[in-house]
């Protein structure tokens, strides 16, 4: 992956903007809407195919994003042949790799640096999950 920074900020960019080019802050925008859409478009973009369904929530200063779905053909393959381990790991390794888009994308929706980041992914049902500690927002002790 190439590590200019100017590619994570355009593909930050491109995972934040809304199917309207509205951003969240706008009237009629919702910040827990746009979170679950940009994790959406992040897997559909970079994997390939994407998460049937997604919620977020924001919780002081957590935010998590469930999604369903969205596993590609080989991983469901994968799977069939009892690889769950090694479909997870890749998974992991590859948000991992994904980190500074993904954080940069919930940091610039929500207005507030990211701490700490965590993905997982479960089967049977399949569901993947992203996870974000904030920074206290301004004025909280």
């Amino acid at each position: 992956m190439n590590h200019d920074p100017r590619s994570h900020e355009a593909a930050t960019e491109e995972l934040v903007s809304a199917d309207e080019g509205q951003m969240p802050y706008e009237p009629g925008g919702s910040v827990r809407a746009a979170l679950a859409n940009a994790m959406v478009r992040m897997k559909k973009q970079y994997y390939g195919r994407g998460p049937t369904a997604a919620k977020a929530w924001i919780l002081d200063d957590y935010v998590f994003v469930a999604m369903e779905g969205g596993l590609t053909r080989n991983e469901e393959t994968l799977l069939a042949a009892g690889k769950e381990d090694l479909v997870r790991n890749y998974r992991l390794a590859f948000q991992e790799a994904m980190s500074e888009v993904t954080i940069g994308a919930a940091e610039e929706i929500t207005g507030r640096k990211v701490l700490t980041y965590h993905s997982q992914i479960m089967f049977e049902p399949t569901r993947s999950f992203e996870i974000f500690v904030l920074e206290p927002a301004p004025g909280d002790a």
